[in-house]
This record gives C-alpha cells, structure tokens and sequence, in this order.
C-alpha cells in the first residue's frame, strides 16, 4: 500500500482487518489442556493468546522477529528543549550500525534482527512553533517509509525511536489530542534540568497555541506537531496491522506516535501490545489514556527500542510454555475433577 493524501491514510484506518478468532478458540482449548491450574500462567497465556490471533496460528511461534528503529530530527531542539545536539541523533544511528548500543545487546539476546531507518536526517522537521513541523508530502514521505519497513511475514515487530527533541515533539501530540496542556505531558526527556522543563513546557504551550485549529484532526496534529520517525512508527504500525504481525511498542515516544490512530479508529491497536511503562514522566498516563497495559515496569527511559526489545524474551516465554508444555493426557496426569 502507498498512502497519496490523509485521506487514504483515513480510509486505511476505517478498513482495518481483524484477528483470527478461531485460532484464539485453539489456542485457548490447547491451554486448558496443559499440566496446570487454568490461568496460573497469568500474563503468559494471555500473551499466547493475543500472538495465536494475530499470527492465525493455535500455537504461535517466534522464528522471525524484527525490531525496527526509526530516527528523525527536529526543529524544535533550536528552542533548548533537549541537553544534547541534534547531531547526536545521527552519531547515535551511526553507534547502531557498528553493534555499540543498548538496542543491539538486547536485540541480539531477543534473538531479533534489528534494522535502523533514518529519516532525512540532514533535513530536520521545521520549527513548530513557528510553521507546521512537515507539510503533507514530507508527513506522506514518512508514513510510507515506516509502512515499507515492516515485512509482510514476521511473527513479531517491535518498534523503537531515535531522535533528539522529540519527547517534546511526543507531548505536543499527547496534549494536542487529550487535553491537559503541556504541564501534563512534559517531562524531562534525557535529562533537561529545571529550567529546561519550563522551557519545554513553554514551547509546547506556544506550540499548541499557534496549531489549536488543527487540533480537532488526528492526522492534522500528527503532520504540524509531530517528526519524522513518528510518522514512520504510525505508518509501521498500519503495515503490521494489513499484514496482520503483532507489535511491541517501545516507549513514551512510540506510544504518543500511534495515538492518532487510536483517534481514527477505537479497535485501531488491537494488534499492538505495550512493552512497557517508561520512566518518563507522561508515559504511564498516556498509556492508561489509550487503555494499553504495559508488560513491564523497570524504570527505563533510553528509547531506541529497548524497552521493546526487552519484551520479546517475554514473549517468547509465552511461546515456550504454550507451545512445549505436555496436556494432562500426554505426561499421564490427572486434570480437574
């Protein structure tokens, strides 16, 4: 698919294909077969369950994951928002490439194939308080990117997020479409101090205030206060859910980049499972706001796709013990009386 205008993006959302309900029903028949208490496995066989819709298998499986991280820079960082230089959005793609960060460490143990996108790096979003952050072709540009990255066969992606500036850039779209204003959403990203927060509160307010007539337009808000990379995480997200692959999002970034789908679309991350709750300020309340339930809690706020990666050993304990367990019948158990 290759999106033209909004509205085919729009449409796309209005369409969207569900899971496969009788792989569910398997699945579930499968588990209370297996040599335990019905439900003891807690979030596990909730997950099993959750990867037999989306990959229409009764037992899933987890040969081919790919965790996908996007970078773009942003106008914004002009405005102070971020202790660190844009330029370390392209140095740290750079560090992906040669294997010397986090996301490759867990990647590797996740036993995922990781693949790093940058977004016209050379070429920031504009400035949003003072114009529209992209216009339609650049937004256009990027969700296709994001939609192209996600492999038709995959049994699981998980997205991740690299881009100086752009926790601001997240709770601009997080306070543009529920409300609060910045002293909601803003929080400290990689580590501005308190006159920093002020500043980054400061230029959202100014932000939302120069966009307030666009705020009623999901898409709207996501091309004037959003970047690059979270327009490709919104198009992935899309890709995954027409190729019906489950997802993992990764932290406050990549959560407040899917948010305008969820206002096109009520069932629109039913696919999408939360890998956790950041240490950002804002994370855990956009998350209770979309009504996704993190699978971990660990205090971690690094982005690029860790706290997803992370994840995905998870899963695949979900995996293990719905796919190897023996039934009662087989290990020569009694069930339930």
């Amino acid at each position: 698919m290759h999106f033209r205008s909004l509205d085919d993006i729009r449409s796309a959302c209005r369409d969207l294909p569900a899971g496969d309900a009788a792989s569910v029903a398997a699945a579930a028949a499968r588990q209370d077969q297996l040599t335990k208490p019905t439900g003891s496995l807690g979030q596990l066989e909730a997950l099993a369950l959750w990867l037999a819709r989306w990959q229409g298998r009764a037992v899933p499986r987890l040969d081919d994951v790919s965790v996908i991280v996007f970078a773009g820079n942003h106008g914004v960082t002009a405005q102070g928002v971020s202790p660190y230089p844009a330029a370390v959005t392209a140095q740290m793609v750079a560090n992906y490439a040669h294997g010397g960060a986090a996301i490759n460490q867990l990647a590797t143990l996740a036993q995922a194939k990781l693949s790093v996108v940058p977004l016209d790096l050379d070429r920031p979003t504009q400035d949003f308080t003072a114009a529209p952050a992209m216009d339609a072709a650049q937004f256009l540009a990027a969700v296709n990117a994001g939609y192209s990255a996600v492999p038709a066969r995959c049994d699981l992606v998980a997205f991740g997020e690299m881009g100086i500036g752009n926790t601001t850039v997240a709770a601009a779209i997080a306070a543009a479409l529920l409300g609060g204003g910045a002293g909601a959403w803003v929080g400290r990203g990689a580590g501005v101090d308190d006159e920093g927060l002020r500043r980054k509160q400061d230029v959202v307010e100014r932000a939302l205030a120069r966009h307030e007539a666009l705020l009623g337009d999901p898409l709207a808000v996501a091309m004037a206060l959003g970047g690059r990379e979270l327009a490709a995480i919104l198009g992935a997200t899309l890709a995954a859910r027409e190729h019906r692959v489950p997802v993992l999002l990764d932290g406050f970034v990549c959560t407040a980049a899917v948010l305008p789908l969820l206002k096109l679309n009520a069932d629109a991350l039913a696919h999408v499972q939360a890998a956790h709750v950041s240490a950002e300020a804002a994370h855990r309340a956009l998350l209770t706001a979309m009504n996704l339930a993190p699978l971990h809690d660990l205090g971690m706020r690094l982005g690029e796709g860790s706290g997803a990666a992370l994840a995905i050993l998870t899963l695949r304990a979900a995996v293990a013990c719905h796919a190897g367990m023996a039934t009662f019948a087989e290990a020569g158990v009694a069930g339930k009386a």
